[in-house]
């Protein structure tokens, strides 16, 4: 299925090279101020252009079709859509004759019957973490209307075998790995670590809606993540339980008030010397795609906490 969410839904829609690709949010609380421009800031930072990313060049304008009024939310679904303005399905014309290693060409030719829209990945492709992505503006502001002080940052700290220790350096020696790697027609993967500040204890429930379980949920659905890991992750396993300081901002599946902080991991590129506009590296505009899941599950867990107050039982 194509929507995530409990309170706070979400349902992406679109193809790379159709028309347009969106996104439905239901739930939303009415009398948000909202516009269009509040959510460019984020969408620049998904944008192609920088070195390494695609030469596809779209204006990546939002358009709200419904759900805000005079500058408010409605409260009714808000349906945001973006058009494909530099789409060119002539670069696809093989398809779905070939199928591109690595892709979901494959399994979307078994899974649909062949019916689907195979142009540069149809509703597999990356395009649509750019509707996602105006999905998380917005439960940014749902969130800030309950916990203003609550902040979620992501940023790269490996692409291919660079660590990144100071982030000052970064874009010299990036730019040398991208030229690098597109002079030999390749691409790089990247490690990006997120953390969410000044979380309020007890979002999430136990096992099956785990904060864990909803955040990798969302989180695997943007194409090219093959991998999470909450704290210190797999390095848990090389302590002691008296040495684990056991990181990460949740526990039982709850958050207890930490800084939650998890790491993903973005595999390069898969179409590698096929005709069309690929990035180099797909990572480097991954950091605000996952900031908006979390910000989407984030915005979920809080809406579905009871309105009305709980007394505390007594000892």
């Amino acid at each position: 299925m194509n929507t995530f969410g409990n309170k706070f839904r979400v349902s992406v829609f679109g193809e790379s090279h159709g028309p347009a690709t969106g996104i439905v949010l239901d739930g939303v609380p009415p009398g948000i101020a909202l516009q269009e421009s509040d959510i460019i800031p984020d969408i620049l930072r998904r944008k192609s252009g920088a070195r390494g990313t695609t030469p596809r060049t779209e204006t990546d304008e939002p358009h709200f079709l419904s759900g805000v009024y005079n500058g408010y939310t409605t409260g009714a679904p808000l349906c945001i859509i973006f058009d494909n303005a530099g789409a060119r399905p002539q670069d696809y014309s093989e398809q779905p004759r070939v199928f591109r290693p690595g892709t979901a060409d494959y399994t979307a030719q078994v899974k649909f019957h062949g019916y689907q829209d195979p142009r540069g990945g149809g509703h597999f492709s990356g395009r649509l973490t750019l509707p996602l992505t105006a999905a998380g503006s917005i439960a940014k502001k749902i969130i800030a209307l309950h916990y203003p002080e609550l902040s979620i940052n992501a940023q790269i700290v490996r692409i291919g075998n660079f660590v990144v220790t100071d982030p000052s350096g970064f874009s010299s020696r990036v730019e040398a790995l991208i030229d690098k790697v597109v002079t030999e027609g390749d691409s790089l993967g990247a490690v990006i670590a997120c953390s969410i500040e000044q979380v309020p204890a007890g979002l999430g429930e136990p096992f099956f809606d785990s904060v864990e379980s909803v955040l990798s949920h969302i989180l695997f659905s943007i194409p090219g993540i093959k991998g999470i890991t909450f704290g210190l992750g797999f390095e848990e396993t090389l302590l002691k339980g008296s040495e684990n300081p056991h990181k990460g901002g949740i526990a039982g599946g709850i958050t207890n008030g930490d800084t939650l902080n998890f790491h993903l991991a973005v595999k390069p590129t898969p179409t590698v010397g096929t005709k069309g506009r690929h990035d180099a590296c797909f990572a480097l505009r991954v950091p605000v795609v996952a900031e908006a899941a979390a910000a989407i599950v984030m915005a979920d867990f809080i809406l579905s906490k009871s309105e009305f107050p709980v007394p505390e039982a007594q000892p």
